[in-house]
């Protein structure tokens, strides 16, 4: 599990997360809420990315705040960003590859892993191909292969389905369902896509101008009052 503890992250005058205290039980979990909301800082505080002014975060034991960077990915923390990473000259094996390398496994089982990850997440492609001849939802599944390969401990995936079409992102759901169970890691999926996050996430937690609003089973959280105010919209 996670456990995050009186999270503050300040830029400027700018408070982006304010006194955050949440537990991600294991399983797939969502993290909701308006733009501007908190939710990539949170993500960055994760990564090593953002230094938070106060707080704690524990990762299954581990302090994860002492760990630089570096450390993190190699311990297990592995995330999608909403911008692509993968390099589109480089084939979709040795994108994935790049990571595995980085992971806690030894390279002896690189090539397996590679390809496990691959078939995975369902990518129709031979692993030889570049990216750049990939079309816009299969670059995505190469995201989340990217993420999941070499047995991860913690997946953050930010927005994966953004501008997916509906069997694309039918798709992605059943990957992202099975990735807790694949791999082990507990996953924490934002997005804005409402059915998304309920067909995946158990439990959703809500932030609204840095301020966690809600949290719970994802039925009950989309229905509270609050949430339905900050994030739907709706008065």
């Amino acid at each position: 599990m996670i456990e995050v503890e009186g999270l503050t992250v300040r830029y400027g005058g700018v408070t982006s997360l304010d006194d955050m205290s949440l537990t991600f039980e294991p399983g797939t979990c969502g993290l909701i809420g308006p733009n501007g909301a908190g939710k990539t800082t949170f993500f960055n505080v994760l990564s090593g990315f953002v230094r938070p002014a106060t707080g704690t975060v524990r990762a299954f034991g581990a302090d994860l705040l002492s760990m630089a960077h570096f450390r993190r990915a190699r311990w297990g923390v592995r995330r999608t960003f909403q911008t692509e990473q993968a390099i589109e000259e480089l084939s979709v094996f040795d994108n994935v590859a790049m990571v595995h390398e980085h992971s806690r496994l030894g390279g002896a089982s690189r090539r397996g892993d590679v390809l496990d990850a691959i078939a995975f997440v369902g990518l129709d492609a031979d692993p030889e191909t570049r990216v750049r001849t990939l079309g816009a939802g299969q670059r995505r599944l190469v995201e989340v292969a990217r993420a999941v390969v070499g047995r991860p401990r913690v997946v953050l995936l930010d927005e994966p389905a953004a501008g997916l079409p509906d069997e694309e992102t039918r798709h992605l759901s059943e990957v992202i369902r099975r990735i807790p169970e694949h791999t082990g890691a507990l996953t924490i999926l934002v997005d804005h896509d409402m059915s998304l996050v309920s067909a995946c996430c158990a439990t959703t937690a809500v932030l609204d101008f840095g301020r966690l609003i809600a949290s719970g089973p994802t039925a009950a959280v989309l229905r509270d009052d609050a949430v339905i105010r900050a994030y739907l919209g709706v008065t």
